[in-house]
């Protein structure tokens, strides 16, 4: 099906309309998984007819491409990791992040089991996986580099190797351990992450300073 698509909605009811389909994408991802996904199934999820829902997305690849933007946004992203950025020193940074994946993650963690699940058979559903792998290494880099700066990071740490250690305890399976099999609450959560990220990363601050 060819028709032209609306790459920004010049009106209200039409960014309804949009956001409509993207919430309908990612209620269909969480309850039946990436495979019931289609744009026939969307727009009738949305209430629109299928040639409204080609409309706004071009392809099943630019819809499920759309996602990350639409869930930061509905999730507030901007402003949880806002937190981290403007905490006082890195120790305060790294109990804003943890924090941020108490609070932030885990309502995402259908969509990423969902994503997981497909991603190796789903071309769409693996390129969505990349967007949210480069971002979170993107956020995780950023925090390390704060560490390292403030004269913080502690020791064997390098910027390269607490990003990565940082975006493997972003990990969808820490999670859904802790918080579904263990019954832990976000605060609970939020407390011993901070707690396992100041032991692990920061160095004290008598040895700060460069």
């Amino acid at each position: 099906m060819t028709v032209p698509v609306i790459d920004v909605p010049a009106n209200a009811r039409s960014r309804r309309t949009r956001v409509a389909l993207l919430a309908a994408a990612r209620a269909i991802l969480e309850r039946d998984g990436a495979e019931a996904l289609t744009m026939t199934s969307v727009a009738e999820a949305a209430g629109v007819t299928r040639r409204t829902a080609y409309l706004h997305f071009g392809s099943r690849g630019a819809l499920v491409g759309a996602l990350f933007d639409h869930l930061a946004t509905a999730e507030g992203l901007s402003d949880s990791l806002a937190r981290v950025w403007s905490a006082p020193d890195a120790g305060a940074a790294l109990d804003a992040w943890a924090a941020h994946l108490a609070d932030y993650h885990p309502r995402l963690l259908a969509v990423d089991r969902a994503v997981e699940r497909a991603r190796h058979r789903d071309p769409d559903a693996a390129a969505h996986r990349r967007r949210v792998v480069a971002e979170k290494l993107r956020t995780c880099r950023r925090l390390a580099r704060r560490l390292d700066q403030d004269g913080r990071l502690a020791a064997p740490w390098t910027v390269e190797s607490a990003t990565d250690m940082l975006f493997a305890l972003v990990s969808s399976d820490l999670m859904e351990a802790l918080m579904v099999d263990r019954r832990w609450s976000r605060t609970r959560l939020a407390t011993h992450l901070a707690v396992l990220f100041r032991g692990t990363f920061l160095r004290p601050a008598e040895e700060g300073g460069r």
